[in-house]
């Protein structure tokens, strides 16, 4: 508060400065008014006083003269809460006879909502301990009252899976046409030379084929597998009698290490060559932030873009095949301190992989240094990346005369901005032997200048940018990922890793990858939850007979897309299930 030392109020003793320089607002608004009305203090003096602008205090008087149609006094009466409980005082004998039942506070309000009186849980707590009572002990079900419980799922156990006849609904009839796909996969080799734990109710195999089920639904959380439990065609599909529940999620993905993470999606990396889906050579490559709360990661402060806000996170890499649209590979929990060096740790896993490096790799100026880049540069390996801007290197950009820059077409690409200005020219960078090239760009829907490097001196300025331009889209898969395999929406209830997710992520995608593949050619390039939501999200009916699995789809609209796939009416075995064909039919 502002006081005048015109008037020599600091001087005066501190009884005096309690009435002429009050700390509280209320109080000061008190003194002003009372100086200006009673006092006789002109308007300004006043104000200047205690601490007022002449408008401000104006506006106070005019206040105090003209309350509002609902008057809303400077100084009020202290109203007191109620000094009676009335609801509690009625039915304290009540309620206190029905705790000596051993009724916990649930019980008693269910039994006097039945004969007509509304209390609330709180009530009721303050009752009890007013009238001395501690908190139940945990009680055994035969102590507790006798009401209608829910019924209680079975135990996920395989030598419970029944592979008599008989007929049941599902609703996922769509996710069998992945068991066309998996015929190409060992996922019992898989797991075996993954080091996968199992047990003799679950084994490694339907561990693994359990939480892909999973993510080729697109379950948001793992807590939601409870709302699943007892459809029969998605434990089928696992190879199982029921579908665990999510504390066995949580436990078994604690149980793998980043060592057996790693050795899966080796496995899984070879297999899908084998099974057919090509590799481009050309990589996009990102960190992705997934918001974790749970005591099981190595958590660090990462700025989070979905929620614009840093927080505790897991950091991730993710590499996708820019062609192929389908992750490759991934590495979770990277301590800050060794995020520069996780390009080279994947160049060295795909080489080890296919016997050469990646041709190219597109990524963002945060994802390693320039060091890193004279690395790949000295592998043979191209690549595209964004530069960091400074001050110093914006004023020289903006300074250049227009005879600098050059105007390209981008021809393939449909966005409103295709026209932009270039400017190409050689630099050399701290940590970088030899010249990059640099490309800084102006006109392209950016409001600074977008700077790209390069080591590829020789290709077109248009076709560089276009590559970036796509890379750009990396974003839209890694959302894939995101939204519809859920790779970021962590449940406090199910502490799943997510060195173990992303794993089970990649599976995912490339089976959808592969399932597009074979889908007429406006779904090739689609997402995962296109395809999910229009031709594979449907229920049907399930008839298991004595050496066959016959699944007959529900109709729906889309449901001749799905013939394109030549997955229908053609026997496909079910090593899992006793040896049983699978046959999809529609209805």
């Amino acid at each position: 508060m502002a006081i005048s030392h015109r008037n020599g109020i600091t001087d005066l003793a501190p009884e005096a400065r309690f009435f002429l320089a009050p700390d509280k607002p209320l109080h000061r608004q008190y003194e002003a008014l009372r100086a200006y009305f009673v006092d006789g203090l002109s308007s300004r003096q006043a104000a200047e006083r205690f601490g007022y602008s002449p408008g401000a205090f104006r506006v106070l008087c005019h206040r105090f003269r003209h309350p509002p149609d609902r008057p809303d006094p400077f100084f009020k009466d202290l109203r007191h809460g109620p000094q009676a409980a009335p609801v509690r005082d009625r039915l304290r004998e009540q309620v206190v006879a029905m705790r000596k039942r051993n009724l916990s506070v649930y019980d008693i309000q269910s039994e006097l909502h039945q004969v007509g009186e509304e209390v609330s849980i709180n009530a009721l707590a303050v009752l009890l301990r007013e009238e001395g009572f501690a908190r139940l002990p945990r009680r055994r079900d035969e102590e507790r009252p006798v009401r209608a419980l829910p019924e209680p799922a079975a135990v996920a156990d395989v030598g419970e899976l029944n592979p008599s006849p008989r007929t049941f609904r599902t609703e996922f009839a769509g996710l069998f046409f992945f068991v066309h796909l998996l015929e190409r996969f060992d996922l019992c080799a898989l797991a075996k030379a993954a080091g996968l734990p199992g047990s003799k109710m679950i084994p490694a195999e339907h561990a693994l084929r359990s939480a892909l089920a999973l993510k080729l639904v697109g379950i948001e959380r793992k807590s939601h597998v409870m709302s699943l439990v007892f459809d029969e065609g998605l434990a089928l599909f696992a190879g199982l009698n029921a579908i665990p529940k999510r504390s066995w999620f949580a436990s078994y993905s604690s149980r793998l290490g980043r060592e057996k993470n790693h050795q899966l999606m080796e496995r899984w990396f070879d297999q899908v060559q084998k099974a057919g889906l090509p590799r481009s050579g050309t990589l996009d490559l990102d960190f992705h932030t997934v918001p974790a709360h749970s005591g099981k990661e190595p958590l660090e402060k990462y700025y989070v873009s979905k929620r614009s806000r840093s927080q505790t996170s897991v950091l991730v890499f993710l590499a996708r095949d820019a062609e192929e649209r389908v992750l490759c590979y991934s590495n979770a929990a990277l301590p800050k301190s060794e995020r520069e060096a996780e390009i080279v740790r994947f160049a060295e896993f795909y080489k080890e992989r296919t016997g050469s490096y990646p041709k190219e790799l597109v990524f963002d100026s945060q994802l390693t240094t320039y060091a890193k880049l004279n690395w790949l540069n000295q592998q043979g390996i191209r690549f595209l990346t964004l530069r960091r801007r400074s001050r110093k290197m914006l004023a020289r950009i903006f300074s250049l005369p227009p005879s600098r820059w050059k105007q390209v077409t981008l021809k393939s690409l449909t966005r409103k901005y295709r026209t932009p200005r270039v400017l190409d020219e050689k630099v050399r960078l701290k940590g970088y032997q030899g010249e990059l090239r640099q490309l800084s760009l102006i006109e392209l829907g950016h409001e600074e200048p977008t700077v790209l490097l390069t080591n590829d001196l020789k290709e077109g300025q248009a076709a560089l940018i276009t590559r970036y331009a796509h890379r750009m889209l990396i974003e839209n898969g890694i959302a894939e990922a995101i939204h519809f395999f859920h790779l970021d929406a962590l449940s406090s209830m199910v502490e799943l890793k997510v060195d173990f997710d992303l794993q089970i992520t990649l599976m995912g995608s490339a089976l959808y990858r592969m399932l597009a593949a074979r889908l007429p050619e406006n779904y090739r390039r689609a997402h995962a939850k296109t395809i999910f939501d229009n031709l594979l999200n449907l229920s049907g009916k399930v008839e298991i007979k004595e050496r066959e699995v016959v699944v007959t789809l529900d109709h729906r609209a889309h449901n001749p897309i799905l013939a394109e796939t030549d997955f229908l009416e053609r026997p496909t075995p079910m090593p899992w299930f006793f040896g049983k064909e699978l046959t999809i039919r529609l209805r």
